[in-house]
């Protein structure tokens, strides 16, 4: 399995309204509930109605369209970063997941990944 590098640093947001994100960026996404506005978003790309911020974090994809049916990609890389004490942010599309760590802790994910097996693009 193929995993590609972003080439980016992410900050991963609250934000009060959508009024402000910059919609044609490459990378962003949007979660919404009754609660909150979560936005992911490149660090050059931050909008002014931040209500809470953590920053930098760097992404990666899995590669290719993922079928629904596939069970467990997700999971064993998580399961992989997790016993290597790396923590995670994940946001999935349609097509694939984005795994993101902290910016200190990316270079040590991507070797446990490629020591398990995983193919990296730059």
């Amino acid at each position: 399995m193929e995993l590609k590098i972003i080439q980016s640093e992410f900050a991963i947001c609250k934000v009060q309204n959508l009024s402000e994100i910059k919609y044609e960026d490459d990378f962003y996404f949007i979660g919404k509930t009754d609660e909150e506005i979560s936005l992911v978003c490149s660090i050059d790309s931050l909008p002014r109605n931040i209500i809470e911020c953590d920053k930098p974090w760097k992404a990666f994809r899995i590669e290719g369209v993922l079928d629904f049916s596939l069970i467990g990609i997700l999971s064993k890389l998580s399961t992989l970063l997790a016993e290597n004490n790396i923590g995670i942010y994940a946001v999935s599309t349609f097509n694939t997941d984005y795994i993101l760590t902290k910016t200190e802790n990316f270079d040590r994910a991507i070797h446990v990944l490629q020591e398990a097996g995983y193919e990296v693009i730059k």
